[in-house]
């Protein structure tokens, strides 16, 4: 530790590097949007919480009390299995833990760690409750811009000429206007967004990417040059430490994010199954307004644009002036957005989380009925997807180690290969366990629609 804030200025030592050290273990130990981990750091404190977490330590009676309590305030009942569960997984990452060295790492980068306890945390992502992260990584120029001035731009990867030229002039106007664009980092439309941004912008910092992944390494890999434009002009945030590979369930987490930093979300182009759908789901569940920039009727990159305008209070945007009035008026982000949070119910709010973090299923968006076939994965809960993912692809790993990569315990991942198995959607060697052959393709090509 430096002695020193993300902009040089001096602060305490002792309890706020104990604290630095000990969410910087808990980005590691808990996956995104854990509800049942991030609501004992709540409730416990960031240092008893690794103490508990990691099994070192058992928490009082009162204090399992106290937890049962907060997590029944947000409608979640805690169970006794639920516990054992959870605890087994967090056992196997565990070991793995070595916050100092992360810290270290990142420094090296011109990075470091962001926690709720420093006066610069963004209010905005406390508003996903007990899904809100533990911390955030961040490298680059900063500082982090408040989410009044902040506009999501996010869209298709597979983005057509339409969209990138629409893109292009929206985030390069909104930029030229102070505006910080945020973004994805993915291909088609998020790379256009920041690139119109670094090109026009004006504001401190012009361009902001969410990363699904760990801050060491730039992702997608095709993205170097522009990810490091992004890093020494604006900045690169992630909830993940370094040296965390990104997944399908982080890339989905990583949505809430943007739309919790965000004072609005602007669709561009988006499929009729997406991640911007996804992002824009968050945001209608956190009152955010959702701006839509209609297509052809006949583009499928317009399809979920067209979907999102049809069921969800998502708005016309076509020029500037109409993305800036997403906006709220004179900057008073919490009393606006608190006004429209209770007047709407939208995918990715609150209350769809369980003890486990995330949504019953893997994928969150609007009603169902896509005319798209679906994906052989679409179905499984987050803890079959977690397994899934922790899955290789080609040579086996054994059970110990699909738990460390998952952040499940063994008799949890030893029940959900069962079920994948039964799926055909993984297959048992002699050395382990591996994603089945078959499925590897339409894998590869179903992770592409949410980057």
């Amino acid at each position: 530790m430096t002695g020193e804030d993300r902009c040089g200025n001096a602060i305490p030592a002792g309890a706020t590097d104990e604290l630095r050290i000990a969410r910087a273990a808990l980005t590691r130990l808990l996956e995104p949007g854990s509800v049942l981990g991030a609501t004992a750091v709540r409730v416990w404190g960031a240092s008893r919480a690794v103490q508990i977490l990691t099994g070192r330590d058992t928490p009082g009676a009162d204090e399992r009390q106290d937890l049962r309590l907060a997590l029944a305030s947000e409608g979640v009942t805690l169970t006794e299995r639920t516990w054992t569960t959870s605890l087994a997984g967090w056992a196997a990452r565990a070991s793995s833990l070595a916050p100092e060295r992360d810290l270290a790492s990142l420094g090296r980068m011109g990075g470091g760690l962001l926690i709720p306890e420093d006066p610069e945390w963004p209010s905005g992502v406390d508003d996903l409750g007990p899904a809100a992260p533990v911390a955030l990584w961040f490298r680059g120029a900063g500082p982090l811009s408040h989410e009044s001035s902040t506009l999501a731009v996010v869209g298709s990867r597979d983005a057509t000429g339409y969209g990138q030229s629409v893109t292009r002039t929206l985030a390069g106007g909104l930029a030229a206007r102070g505006v910080t664009v945020m973004s994805g980092g993915a291909y088609g439309i998020d790379a256009m967004a920041h690139r119109a941004a670094l090109t026009s912008g004006t504001g401190t910092p012009p361009t902001v990417a969410v990363m699904a992944g760990g801050l060491d390494r730039y992702y997608p890999a095709g993205h170097e040059d522009l990810l490091r434009e992004v890093a020494a002009q604006g900045l690169l945030l992630s909830e993940l430490p370094p040296g965390a590979s990104p997944t399908r369930h982080r890339f989905l987490q990583r949505n809430r994010i943007i739309a919790a930093l965000s004072a609005a979300v602007l669709v561009v182009e988006a499929r009729w199954r997406s991640g911007a759908q996804n992002t824009a789901g968050h945001a209608l569940g956190l009152g955010r307004e959702v701006g839509v920039v209609p297509g052809p009727v006949t583009s499928p990159q317009s399809a979920g644009c067209h979907r999102l305008l049809r069921e969800s209070p998502a708005v016309v945007v076509s020029d500037v002036e109409e993305a800036l009035a997403l906006m709220p008026s004179g900057g008073d982000t919490e009393h606006a957005t608190g006004d429209r949070r209770a007047a709407r119910l939208g995918p990715g709010s609150r209350g769809e989380s369980g003890p486990g973090g995330s949504n019953s299923t893997a994928t969150s968006g609007l009603s169902s009925g896509a005319p798209s076939t679906a994906r052989p994965h679409d179905h499984l809960t987050v803890e079959e997807l977690l397994v899934y993912e922790a899955l290789p692809l080609r040579n086996a790993a054994p059970v110990d180690k699909l738990c460390a990569v998952a952040g499940l315990g063994p008799g949890t991942v030893m029940g959900t290969l069962k079920k994948l198995q039964r799926q055909s959607l993984a297959e048992q060697r002699e050395s382990g366990w591996r994603r089945s052959a078959a499925k590897e393709g339409s894998q590869r090509h179903g992770q592409q629609g949410l980057r």
